[in-house]
């Protein structure tokens, strides 16, 4: 019997997902190079100052969604070195702290990440998923941040390639008093 006959397409598809650089390049995906990150080294802005925010920002959410995106963003900041605060300025600018959100063009979640952008990732879960999507968002502006500078990086995270102004950044750095002073209060 073939390989998919004994594993069934569910386990070929999390070996895929899941499997190391040979697994996906035998089954002709294209390698993917991790990129590598240093972490941030000092920031007194942590879950709790998180969860002050977006209750302030957003009473919709649950406690448990309150709990679960603050536990992610400041995960993903460590593990992708950003500061929380700008990930957390982010992520308001981009949906309002509302994880059920979705754009026009198709991008998903609290950092409104578009699909194919989070492919490389093979992230367990999807995009709708609010540790899946931060994650997701945390590693695309990482990755934008260290190839284009932190302005630029900020940028594209919304123009992509082709940054047409500065509206989108201004947008972010306005969003940092709002972030610090919620968080404060």
């Amino acid at each position: 019997m073939n390989r998919i006959g004994v594993l069934g397409l569910a386990g070929c598809a999390i070996l895929l997902v899941s499997g190391s650089p040979e697994v996906r390049e035998a089954a002709g995906l294209i390698p993917i190079e991790p990129v590598r990150f240093e972490p941030v080294q000092s920031t007194r802005f942590g879950v709790a100052d998180v969860a002050r925010f977006l209750e302030q920002a957003n009473p919709a959410l649950s406690a448990n969604e309150v709990r679960r995106t603050s536990v992610a963003i400041v995960r993903n900041s460590q593990k992708y070195g950003l500061d929380p605060v700008l990930v957390t300025q982010v992520l308001w600018v981009e949906s309002g702290a509302r994880p059920w959100v979705r754009s026009p063009r198709g991008a998903i979640g609290l950092m409104q990440v578009m699909p194919h952008m989070a492919e490389p990732l093979g992230l367990a879960g999807s995009l709708v998923s609010i540790e899946s999507n931060i994650e997701a968002g945390c590693w695309i502006l990482a990755d934008n941040i260290r190839r284009l500078g932190e302005e630029d990086g900020i940028s594209a995270y919304f123009w992509g390639s082709q940054i047409r102004s500065v509206v989108y950044l201004e947008r972010v750095k306005k969003a940092r008093a709002a972030v610090r002073g919620l968080s404060e209060s």
